[in-house]
């Protein structure tokens, strides 16, 4: 295996390891599979094209990686209070407007997590001191909020983009 191949595989090793989540839920009912894929195009026996997602095994700079978390209730109760908190993966910039997830109310943090707000709400100080909307190159943070009850055994799903920088 060349240096510049196991180079690559260190900086996605880090990246991946970089991106825990936090997860709150009544009574531990949550399980958090957390996933880094990457989109690929690939040419069917018919010659038609599709795009496939799948683990990324060159991540260079420039690579759009999407991180997903899918979240389960494995308890026999309604779950309800889910609250999904995942740091960007240092390394990566989010991309802008990437962010998804049904029945979730999405918010960002660009301190590390220690304040959260909707995009347009969210504040940072220039180099003058003069507060200015934030950049989505400077967010740190995401944190969904699952607006509902989630029923015993069903899942939901939410996730963005980031680039390799």
């Amino acid at each position: 295996m060349s240096i510049s191949r196991l180079w690559i595989i260190a900086i996605l090793l880090t990246l991946l390891g970089g991106y825990a989540q936090a997860v709150q839920a009544a009574d531990g009912a949550i399980k958090v599979k957390s996933v880094a894929e990457v989109e690929v195009t690939v040419v069917g026996k018919d010659g038609k094209k599709q795009i496939k997602r799948v683990s990324p095994d060159n991540a260079i700079p420039g690579t759009e990686v999407i991180f997903t978390n899918t979240f389960e209730n494995i308890s026999d109760k309604t779950a309800s209070d889910i609250v999904i908190n995942n740091p960007i993966p240092s390394g990566t910039e989010y991309k802008s407007g990437s962010t998804f997830g049904k029945e979730t109310d999405i918010e960002f943090s660009a301190d590390g997590g220690k304040k959260f707000a909707h995009a347009e709400a969210l504040k940072r100080r220039d180099a003058q001191g003069q507060e200015r909307t934030a950049l989505a190159s400077e967010y740190t943070n995401i944190r969904w909020t699952y607006k509902g009850q989630l029923s015993a055994g069903k899942s939901g799903e939410v996730g963005f983009r980031a680039v390799i920088k």
